[in-house]
């Protein structure tokens, strides 16, 4: 009874549109003050100030911040010339540049709406120009974005690896061929609408003429340090040199080096600017991470961990059957719950039990973040949509409508991730 009370109390809280992190704190402290369940107020206190008191906490604001100095240096624009100039030309081919601009860029920002945004104000003006439909690349942009949460180094792995324990290196190589693969399915869609709608081929020739007027080495030293930044920034971890969280120290130096001093598009009076940014992107999700650590204690002593582990283990006796319900409830809590606060609240109440039928830790937390990342962009309160919408300046709602294509085109390669778990596991074991 008194783990189902925390339940209904967070549930209430959430539909009365409380800030997470409060209703966190309410659904645990009612078990204490209603039933005397649960431990003592003074516990729920100390499991707070634990729960904030984390080193490896520390990689999600400084991920953020490096990712917002990069965008601010205009770097996304370096990447889409790149890209452009290698498959710009075939049928498609500027809408998938766009797609592997989102995807290196999400190795830099780790976050959907900041990919969505640096790339999406470059890009769908540029796209526009070229007489693609500006709904429909606000939608493409929508999507796309998705794919920060998805490549390393990744926020939402970060929080699932603060949230359960499990390997914040070995859920970075999950999720690349996951992220890989989900622009491939966006780019081969692409090709399609455009091999079957058509696309103004000669404003594409002379606008690629342009970028590609001075020759490979030209576009290529100017798009190598933002080429660099997830070379080095992965290749450090992989190879031991630092850890994750020491990652995203890297990252903000890295960031501020070549945005203030190399390619100077950044100056210094702007960086607190950055600070102020990336402190009020991560303020409210610093108090649910640490409420979570309370939450998670009260959960454990009324039993509603064992309780939902049960449920699982008397209904499911297959990876397969778990992981096909988990997936359906993960994107429908994608489409009106933040990323963050999903894999904070979910990972550990249901970890433990898909792994005793067999689901793999880093498997099942590649699943839980594309999931979540299709929930960007689908309504009512995908952030990519307004994010995108507020680019183009349409409707999120019309956003939304022309990215439903793009959304089944990620869904066809979720269930490839889901039902294949090598396309997560192969590079981690």
């Amino acid at each position: 009874m008194a783990a189902l009370l925390v339940f209904v109390v967070f549930l209430v809280a959430i539909i009365l549109s409380i800030p997470i992190g409060v209703s966190m704190i309410l659904g645990s402290v009612a078990p204490i003050l209603m039933m005397a369940r649960g431990g003592v107020i003074p516990q729920i206190v100390d499991n707070t100030l634990s729960g904030a008191n984390s080193t490896p906490i520390l990689a999600v604001p400084l991920f953020i911040l490096g990712g917002v100095i990069m965008a601010e240096g205009g770097i996304s624009k370096k990447l889409f010339n790149f890209f452009a100039y290698f498959v710009g030309r075939i049928p498609g081919g500027v809408p998938c540049a766009v797609v592997l601009t989102c995807l290196f860029y999400g190795a830099i920002s780790g976050s959907g709406p900041a990919t969505t945004a640096a790339v999406g104000a470059m890009c769908v003006p540029f796209m526009v120009d070229l007489g693609y439909n500006k709904t429909w690349a606000a939608g493409l942009i929508a999507v796309a974005g998705g794919l920060g949460v998805i490549i390393p180094p990744s926020i939402p792995f970060v929080l699932y690896s603060l949230a359960t324990g499990v390997s914040t290196g070995k859920l970075f190589l999950g999720g690349v061929f996951p992220g890989i693969l989900i622009g491939l399915f966006l780019m081969a869609y692409a090709i399609f609408y455009c091999l079957t709608k058509g696309e103004d081929k000669a404003k594409i020739k002379a606008r690629l003429d342009e970028i590609s007027a001075n020759g490979f080495w030209p576009l290529f030293k100017d798009s190598f340090w933002a080429l660099m930044c997830p070379i080095i920034i992965l290749g450090g971890i992989y190879t031991g040199f630092f850890t994750p969280t020491e990652a995203a120290v890297v990252s903000v130096f890295y960031a501020i080096i070549v945005c203030l001093f190399i390619e100077r598009s950044i100056k210094f009076s702007a960086l607190p600017a950055f600070l102020v940014s990336s402190v009020k992107t991560y303020g409210g999700l610093a108090f649910v991470l640490a409420f979570a650590t309370a939450f998670g204690r009260v959960l454990s002593l009324t039993h509603a961990t064992s309780a939902v582990q049960d449920f699982i283990l008397n209904n499911f006796h297959s990876s397969v059957a778990v992981l096909s319900v988990c997936t359906v409830i993960f994107l429908i809590l994608g489409m009106i719950m933040d990323t963050g606060p999903a894999i904070i609240i979910l990972a550990p109440v249901l970890l433990p039990a898909v792994k005793m039928l067999g689901v793999d830790e880093v498997h099942f937390g590649v699943v839980l973040v594309c999931c979540l990342s299709i929930g960007l962009a689908t309504p009512p309160f995908g952030l990519d949509l307004f994010v995108a919408g507020n680019i183009s300046q349409d409707n999120p709602m019309d956003v939304a409508a022309r990215a439903f294509p793009f959304i089944i085109a990620f869904l066809l390669s979720l269930a490839l991730i889901v039902y294949v778990p090598a396309v997560s596991t192969w590079l981690v074991y």
